[in-house]
């Protein structure tokens, strides 16, 4: 009988060590949120204006990117259409080896071109890309998702001026981000 009773606190410790060792492992992997009220894109997006390379000069860290410098997104309309998506990393710094991922992206119906579904791997499309700003003559972009965990700023230069980070930075503070937890990509 006295052994049923320590089974059960050492089953209950058991478990309890193993939930904090998950959600340790879970906020390894997540990044924080830096916008709790992300915004709807702020206007619509004309996809074949948008097609082409971007480059990242600025995003809040995340597991599939870590490490990565010089990184470019280039944006290629299908005849089926969906986007062709090729991102493009240095990984480890600026003389590591490249590191290249292909994927699609489908635009939700109702967004005006500013939302899309991506897919790197498989049929399914799962993350979520919004166009959140963008120059008028498509020059720069914010980029973000509606947890609020991941964000991107991208010029159509690898070096754009500083001007332009500046304005960036600003912008992306106006639409509620933490602007401290942007990291700045090499190039």
């Amino acid at each position: 009988m006295k052994l049923r009773r320590t089974a059960l606190p050492l089953a209950l410790i058991s478990l309890t060590a193993v939930a904090l060792a998950a959600t340790a492992v879970v906020a390894q992997i997540l990044p924080p949120v830096g916008n709790r009220a992300v915004p709807q894109p702020a206007k619509p997006v004309d996809l074949g204006r948008y097609a082409g390379v971007w480059y990242e000069i600025g995003r809040y860290e995340n597991s599939f990117e870590r490490g990565c410098e010089a990184v470019s997104a280039e944006y290629r309309m299908r005849d089926d259409g969906l986007v062709q998506v090729v991102n493009t990393c240095r990984d480890g710094g600026l003389d590591g080896p490249i590191k290249m991922i292909k994927g699609r992206a489908r635009v939700l119906a109702g967004s005006d071109g500013a939302k899309l579904k991506v897919s790197f791997f498989g049929p399914f499309f799962f993350g979520d890309y919004w166009v959140l700003d963008h120059g008028e003559a498509y020059d720069w972009s914010i980029v973000g998702e509606p947890s609020g965990r991941y964000l991107w700023l991208l010029t159509r230069a690898a070096e754009p001026p500083a001007a332009l980070r500046a304005m960036l930075q600003a912008r992306a503070r106006e639409l509620g981000y933490d602007t401290a937890l942007i990291r700045p990509t090499l190039h």
